[in-house]
């Protein structure tokens, strides 16, 4: 837990997210079926061959699954590869955002994951999620979020910062630790969380986000 003081409020922030009226939710995780849109991403990974051996990988728990990662444009793609049955598991990208001045978008990505209905509850988008954390990146929601992806940065917020910003004209504003519900339910309001060596002070002076949240 990082080390300033009374700046993450987690029992507040798990309240808030278990609502589902705040969700702002944009994805039906009853429609479709992820392992579809997924078979072309691995046949295209097959198509490179060596290419993606050469990938750097990261380390899973489970012997039969391989992670491997890229960069590309600034963005990070990890996809996780089921090595017995010789199929994709899914992939998490960790998107720059459009909405973000060049300042800020040197230091702020926002995963996107898409994993088999199979594969899903066994803490692999965790692990991602952890492994960006871990080397640096901090981590911003989208506009919208599936009830899962809640879920996820609720885990990971008993480990790492977070807080709240308004994000408009490129610019960022820190609402703090906590916001009301009706705060919540703006899309320009989103969530950030801290990657391996920030504090807040320093995000604030990386990204210039003005701190507007009163003592």
């Amino acid at each position: 837990m990082p080390p300033w003081p009374a700046w993450l409020s987690f029992d507040a922030l798990r309240r808030r997210f278990l609502r589902p009226t705040e969700l702002r939710i944009d994805v039906d995780p009853k429609k479709g079926r992820p392992s579809e849109p997924l078979t072309p991403v691995y046949e295209r990974m097959r198509a490179m061959g060596d290419r993606v051996q050469d990938l750097p990988a990261l380390r899973l728990h489970d012997p039969d699954l391989r992670a491997r990662f890229r960069e590309a444009d600034g963005e990070t793609y990890v996809y996780i590869e089921d090595v017995r049955h010789q199929r994709l598991v899914g992939y998490t990208v960790f998107n720059r955002l459009i909405e973000l001045d060049r300042r800020a978008d040197r230091h702020i990505r926002a995963p996107h994951s898409q994993y088999d209905p199979a594969y899903q509850r066994r803490g692999l988008a965790t692990a991602v999620y952890r492994w960006a954390l871990d080397c640096g990146m901090c981590l911003m929601s989208g506009a919208r979020q599936s009830p899962g992806a809640h879920a996820l940065w609720l885990r990971l917020g008993r480990d790492y910062a977070t807080g709240f910003v308004d994000l408009r004209e490129k610019r960022l504003s820190y609402l703090g630790a906590e916001v009301d519900d009706d705060t919540l339910s703006q899309l320009h309001t989103r969530m950030f969380m801290l990657g391996e060596g920030w504090t807040l002070e320093r995000f604030a002076s990386e990204t210039r986000m003005a701190m507007l949240e009163t003592a």
